[in-house]
């Protein structure tokens, strides 16, 4: 029998951030046993707690040590000491019991498969050879199989299966990488893998595979055949990405026409056939987030051209789970790896659904038995600007807090719904915002439903009671009746957000800028948000701080004719931008005979004329996005339609090559004016002489490449010669600091170009990196916005 002592000294050492489930309590035992500590460390609703017989010298020790080998998954945020009075401890260290409360730390992101466990894989004399759901404390599901508070096997999506005996051994082993390790299982007490033929009909393994399922399912792709495969966050749909004509049928069957389809790929070796892969995006597609990384196409092989249309770049990632690790072995090409659904709905994550939705696309299906109880999209990033900027922030990064700024941190809990399109929500409390995984597009019931799921999960396992909701400015986006409703079932403060102000706190909350430390120069660009004025804004330049805004710049309003078919067909933009800068009688008679003069002829030009003139289903708006969207089409770009948001001007992007933007000189940039407003004065940009110059090289046959790379260059010169003058009061400048946010903010050349000659004007620059510029950030910049609000309030 130990032996208790009346330690003369304890000390507690409270540890807070991503310490539960993550493999910190085994560390903590490693390192306290190697030091020769006693005492105890175990879970509670705070995090973790330590104590140890020992003075703080040793305490330090011990927290610089676990900071130097801490559990790939881990992340500390805070360190407490205290002296605590002298308990009964044991001789020796161990980890305690659980304490229950209220939870206050936070769910892990899912992570990729760790190098133990893919070693245990592939090792033919390990009981894990093999095993498609093999994990450990370092890796495997975490949000994507959790079905209620807290955190244990019995509430997630394991709970059918009982642990044998070698796998509860491992649990029970503080010194084993499973020790506590919800999801893991073996053969004996597996999930299992099935591989199907859809609409009935038995499957001949022998001509795929001698080896397994899995194995067969790679088989099958090498044959030409689309396989459904059900992956950590919902069902995918793959093909062979060299196979031009399985490529093309996949587009068909899944009614995705143009989007580009994210690919998958066994190592780096394949990928750098492909494309090139920096450092930096090196480091990106080999982390434990495993995100899709879009890369630069210039590898010494092309795939076919409907992988993704239109586009410089290419989506890889690598392998995120044993299944698809095991799939890939054979697998030496990329393999188109898609969400499973049609497209425009949400990725499917149910059995039977999958095996009726997906039927008319898929010839197979590769199943298995752990319920998927979150959906999870792959996230997306893309190196910019010298870093890695998420574009869609879902698996291995949700629900990862962000910190608040310290002015903020004394917020009450509160809740934030995010925007219309690209949604996420945010969870205030304890001084972190807590974002959703990217739940998509709310233009249905059935993403309704899905949103609040998801919101009532997030508030069960993090305890969370908001007592204010904040939402967007504009009342008929679902998410704002939905706050709405709530805050009137609650008898809750609701506070409505300006779209642009919460792009702009966004970006501010993410790089740590404080309340009260004067204004920033918030430069928000990107389609449509409602304005305070009760007009479309969409090119802001706004003297900001979390609690307040005043508008000082904008972009020039011109009419979106025919309302929303504006944003789904460019050449309404284009005409509308021609009818604003020069009518089309002088338009007529300068560029008759040109492509674009014979396309917008064959267009009912009067009839839209006669719309924007009456104002009648034109609204104007100072939108850059819908710029974007004019001059691409002005270039022969997605003239009549576009299948998905943004394309335009992504395939606008893609015509600028490194090479062709150096090459033009800063006289030949487009130019753009700088006038007032008449009524309010506000600065504005004009771009009657950039359409001169631009349609002028359309007359002369320029290419479009080097007419998109003038456009590019001359608009960020336009944009930091407003913001120069936004930034003064008389001769004094309010402010250094520049903050960028909105989707326009993905276009890689333009953040680029900015950044550059802000930093050559003096500004202090901060662009998004942790969160997306695009509308899936706008709940943090709301609920950095509220907070701001409720801790003036006191």
């Amino acid at each position: 029998m130990t032996a208790s002592i009346a330690a003369p000294v304890t000390t507690e050492i409270r540890i807070r951030g991503l310490v539960q489930g993550v493999g910190f309590r085994p560390t903590v035992w490693r390192l306290a046993t190697r030091l020769g500590l006693a005492g105890d460390v175990r879970n509670d609703a705070e995090g973790v707690l330590i104590r140890i017989a020992a003075e703080a010298v040793l305490a330090e020790r011990l927290v610089a040590d676990l900071k130097a080998e801490c559990p790939p998954l881990a992340r500390i945020d805070s360190v407490e000491y205290c002296e605590a009075d002298a308990l009964l401890i044991g001789d020796r260290f161990r980890i305690a019991e659980s304490e229950p409360g209220l939870m206050r730390t936070e769910v892990a992101p899912d992570a990729a498969t760790c190098p133990a466990c893919l070693a245990e894989v592939r090792d033919p004399f390990a009981r894990r050879f093999r095993y498609p759901f093999t994990n450990c404390t370092h890796c495997g599901p975490r949000l994507s199989i959790i079905c209620d508070a807290p955190y244990d096997r019995a509430r997630t999506t394991m709970a059918g299966f009982p642990l044998c005996d070698t796998c509860r051994a491992e649990y029970e082993n503080p010194s084993d990488r499973r020790f506590h390790a919800q999801p893991i299982a073996c053969h004996i007490c597996r999930p299992r893998v099935a591989l199907e033929k859809f609409n009935g009909g038995a499957v001949e393994f022998s001509a795929f595979s001698m080896l397994d399922d899995v194995d067969a399912a790679a088989g099958m792709l090498l044959k030409g055949h689309i396989v459904a495969i059900k992956g950590l966050g919902g069902y995918q749909l793959a093909c062979d990405a060299t196979n031009a004509d399985v490529v093309a049928l996949l587009r068909d069957r899944k009614q995705r026409y143009t989007k580009a389809f994210a690919l998958m790929a066994r190592d780096l070796d394949v990928i750098r056939r492909y494309a090139d892969v920096s450092e930096a995006e090196k480091a990106a597609l080999t982390s434990t987030a495993a995100p899709i990384v879009l890369l630069d196409t210039c590898g010494p092989l092309r795939l076919p051209e409907d992988v993704a249309p239109g586009l410089a770049t290419l989506g890889f990632m690598l392998p995120s789970t044993p299944l698809h690790h095991l799939m890939f072995r054979r697998l030496d090409r990329p393999i188109v790896m898609t969400s499973g659904n049609r497209s425009d709905e949400p990725q499917i994550i149910d059995d039977e659904i999958a095996r009726i939705e997906l039927a008319s696309i898929a010839d197979f299906l590769l199943t298995h038995d752990r319920g998927i109880a979150v959906r999870l999209d792959d996230s997306v990033l893309r190196v910019a600007a010298g870093a890695p900027r998420l574009i869609r922030r879902a698996r291995g990064f949700a629900p990862a807090p962000v910190a608040l700024p310290v002015s903020l941190a004394a917020s009450l809990p509160l809740l934030a719904l995010g925007g219309e399109l690209k949604n996420t929500f945010c969870l205030v409390k304890d001084g972190q915002a807590i974002l959703s995984q990217h739940i998509g597009d709310l233009e249905d019931a059935q993403r309704l439903a899905d949103f609040e799921k998801s919101l009532d999960l997030f508030q069960s396992l993090y305890a969370h009671r908001p007592k204010a909701i904040a939402v967007d400015l504009h009342q008929d986006y679902l998410s704002t009746r939905l706050g709405r409703q709530r805050a009137c079932d609650a008898n809750l403060p609701l506070v409505a957000v300006q779209h642009h102000h919460a792009h702009i706190a966004s970006a501010m909350a993410e790089n740590g800028i404080e309340q009260g430390d004067g204004l920033v120069l918030g430069i928000a660009l990107d389609g449509l948000g409602l304005g305070d004025d009760g007009s479309l804004w969409g090119g802001e330049f706004l003297l900001a701080d979390y609690a307040s805004y005043r508008r000082v710049g904008t972009f020039k309003p011109v009419a979106l004719p025919g309302g929303a078919k504006a944003m789904h067909e460019p050449w309404r933009n284009t005409l509308a931008h021609i009818l604003a800068e020069m009518g089309w009688p002088t338009f007529d008679m300068n560029f008759a005979g040109t492509p674009l003069h014979d396309f917008l002829l064959s267009k009912p030009v009067d009839t839209v004329a006669s719309m924007v003139k009456q104002g009648i289903n034109s609204p104007p708006a100072s939108s850059c996005g819908r710029l974007f969207d004019s001059v691409a089409a002005a270039v022969g770009i997605c003239r009549d339609a576009v299948f998905h948001e943004g394309e335009a001007a992504m395939r606008f992007e893609a015509l600028v090559t490194p090479e062709d933007l150096a090459a033009v000189d800063e006289d030949l940039a487009y130019p753009f004016g700088i006038p007032k407003l008449k009524g309010t004065g506000l600065p504005y940009i004009e771009p009657l002489a950039m359409w001169q110059a631009l349609l002028g090289d359309l007359y002369e046959n320029t290419p479009a490449s080097i007419i998109a790379a003038r456009f590019h260059k001359g608009l960020a010169k336009a944009i930091v010669a407003l913001a120069c003058k936004a930034a003064l009061d008389g001769e004094t400048r309010l402010t250094r600091r520049v903050v960028l946010s909105g989707g326009v903010m993905q276009n890689r050349w333009l953040a680029e170009e900015l950044v550059r000659r802000l930093e050559a004007e003096n500004f202090d620059v901060f662009l998004q990196a942790k969160v997306p510029s695009n509308d899936g950030g706008l709940s943090l910049g709301q609920a950095a916005v509220a907070a701001a609000l409720l801790v003036r309030e006191g």
